[in-house]
């Protein structure tokens, strides 16, 4: 590990297979992936939580001396997209694009730091045809009904990431889009790798015939191709665990037969309404709705106050407490330099303790110090 700017703490995160606080062992250069968006509407504030947890952990490793490789990719070969496409009577990649670029001027308002690569799933069909055939070759994969399978019921490492037993994925599966009930899989439990298109949906040739890949896939093949076989640190959503990461790492370990990811780590879900935040249930919040009433460095302060891995409840007056806390900070911009930032460090170095980092914020800034150095280290700038 490379020495860091000062004496700092040892850096530790909550890895999920690992169902404990650890201290990574990273090189100077860390290769990191986020699950991005199914971009068929506009970001929403689990979107934004989550993301910006992942852009505070890729400047607390900066600050401590790594280079960071982050990729974040775009879903865009996906039901969702294709169901909203129908819907509003557009062609998906129209719509995708479209909400791309609303989800990127959203992130750059925030402060976000652009990955280095954001690639999209359907730049990637020649990688995730080589990546299927390699899982075949292995004998962990089947073909039927005009579909490929991967026989996850069959793998003794099902479960290792999620810690869910048989009943749990059943259920989440049949929550998450995972079709338990196809009558083509030889488990309920199995997932597809490549299928058949239906009439109004992108097709594309291959070997088990025209079709499109299944959405774990895409994500497996874009971390293959961008970061290599083994990455140091793979992010996103709780919801995500399973089965779409627990399915990236049986499908990418069966292809390269060496370790997907060294660690793993997730963000917490939020509600509204005592519901959680879903497209389906519409209790969404907006970006670009709230960027239409506050500061942006509002609007990240008010998400950085909750703990990653902490679900939280949205309240209305959410931001209004927090432009009085930005405004107290601006108060004390021009005073006396203290060991703020030191403290901010040491809470990001425990497990990305944003509350406490922010507390740290607050403590100096009634005291009367400059805090403009450690707010920027959170990605929030006062002037």
């Amino acid at each position: 590990m490379p020495e860091a700017q000062r004496a700092a703490a040892p850096l530790r995160i909550y890895d999920t297979r690992a169902g404990r606080l650890v201290e990574p062992d990273l090189d100077e250069q860390v290769r990191m992936y986020v699950c991005g968006i199914t971009p068929y509407d506009a970001t929403h504030l689990g979107h934004a939580s989550t993301f910006l947890a992942y852009d505070v952990l890729v400047r607390a490793l900066i600050d401590r001396g790594h280079r960071v490789r982050m990729v974040r990719n775009v879903t865009d070969v996906d039901d969702p997209l294709f169901a909203k496409a129908r819907e509003l009577g557009v062609h998906y990649l129209d719509l995708a694009a479209a909400e791309e670029r609303r989800f990127d001027a959203d992130m750059l308002a925030l402060n976000a730091i652009a990955p280095d690569s954001a690639p999209r799933a359907s730049s990637a069909i020649s990688d995730i045809r080589r990546l299927i055939g390699a899982v075949l070759d292995a004998g962990r994969a089947y073909t039927s009904g005009g579909a490929v399978y991967f026989a996850a019921a069959e793998s003794p490492s099902l479960g290792s990431l999620s810690g869910l037993d048989r009943e749990a994925m059943l259920d989440l599966a049949a929550r998450r889009g995972g079709n338990i009930d196809d009558p083509s899989k030889r488990d309920p439990l199995d997932f597809v790798l490549w299928q058949p298109s239906a009439a109004d949906e992108p097709a594309w040739d291959s070997p088990w015939g025209p079709g499109r890949p299944g959405w774990h896939v895409e994500c497996s093949a874009l971390v293959l191709r961008e970061l290599g076989e083994t990455i140091d640190i793979h992010g996103g959503g709780a919801d995500l665990i399973y089965p779409h990461h627990e399915c990236e790492t049986l499908q990418s370990e069966a292809a390269t037969g060496v370790e997907f990811a060294r660690y793993w780590m997730h963000a917490a879900l939020i509600s509204m309404n005592g519901e959680k935040m879903s497209k389906s249930l519409g209790n969404l919040v907006f970006i670009d709705r709230l960027r239409a009433e506050w500061e942006p460095v509002v609007i990240r302060a008010g998400i950085t106050g909750h703990h990653y891995r902490t679900e939280w409840e949205w309240d209305d007056d959410l931001m209004a407490r927090s432009a009085e806390r930005v405004a107290r900070w601006r108060q004390a911009a021009g005073g006396a330099l203290g060991d703020c930032i030191d403290a901010v460090r040491d809470c990001l170095a425990d497990d990305l303790d944003t509350p406490g980092a922010l507390a740290a914020v607050d403590e100096a800034a009634v005291g009367g110090q400059d805090v403009t150095e450690a707010c920027a280290l959170l990605g929030l700038l006062l002037d």
